[in-house]
């Protein structure tokens, strides 16, 4: 892994191996026309042996949770993309889904969707924090969430709120069931879309009924 995760000091702070930044340092941080070669210059070069990749140069900023986004975005890490995870204070979910957990604490689930990002603590339902996630996206050229339907909007961060500010940004929101249709914007989370696609049908009991498979699979 790319970074260094730890569950101990992470309210808004960000570390990648050596290297340890604040809220305040990442609203000042701009990139240049090449984000690793301006990264590069800032850290003393720890980035110079990183090998370039398809996406190199390529920002992403990761609201993501659980597993189809976190994997999505770490799909793009690894074909060279910058990728900032943005964390609520108390850590991502998966941190904690375990065990078997890592040397750091961490669960090998998160672990396996998370390689080679970098990662930033904001508690998004605070104005000041909604802030600095802005600071950030005036560099990035992606964005990828997967929030349940309509809270993005709650908080003034979706496609039509944030499409002014930052014309070229593309906006990437994974839900359950899209956005349109009957069941469109309805949460969809492992249990509900195990039970809407038939997969809890050949499950359990006569006397329990259909029931929830014990690990996520959808």
């Amino acid at each position: 892994m790319a970074g260094t995760w730890s569950k101990s000091s992470r309210k808004r702070t960000t570390r990648t191996k050596n290297n340890r930044r604040s809220v305040p340092e990442w609203s000042s941080f701009r990139s240049g026309s090449s984000t690793h070669s301006q990264m590069a210059s800032n850290e003393k070069g720890q980035h110079e042996e990183r090998q370039r990749g398809a996406l190199d140069g390529v920002r992403v900023i990761d609201l993501s949770r659980v597993l189809a986004g976190p994997l999505c975005t770490q799909m793009l890490a690894d074909h060279g993309a910058d990728v900032i995870k943005i964390e609520p204070p108390t850590g991502d979910d998966t941190r904690r889904l375990g065990p078997p957990f890592d040397e750091h604490g961490d669960a090998a689930y998160f672990s396996s969707v998370n390689r080679g990002k970098r990662s930033v603590c904001l508690d998004l339902t605070q104005p000041a924090d909604r802030a600095v996630l802005l600071s950030l996206l005036k560099d990035a050229d992606v964005l990828v969430e997967n929030f349940l339907p309509g809270t993005m909007k709650r908080w003034g961060l979706d496609e039509a709120s944030l499409a002014p500010i930052f014309p070229r940004l593309i906006y990437c929101s994974i839900t359950g069931f899209g956005a349109d249709g009957p069941l469109g914007g309805l949460p969809g989370y492992d249990a509900v879309l195990q039970a809407i696609c038939g997969l809890m049908s050949i499950n359990g009991s006569a006397e329990s009924g259909p029931t929830r498979i014990g690990v996520p699979v959808v």
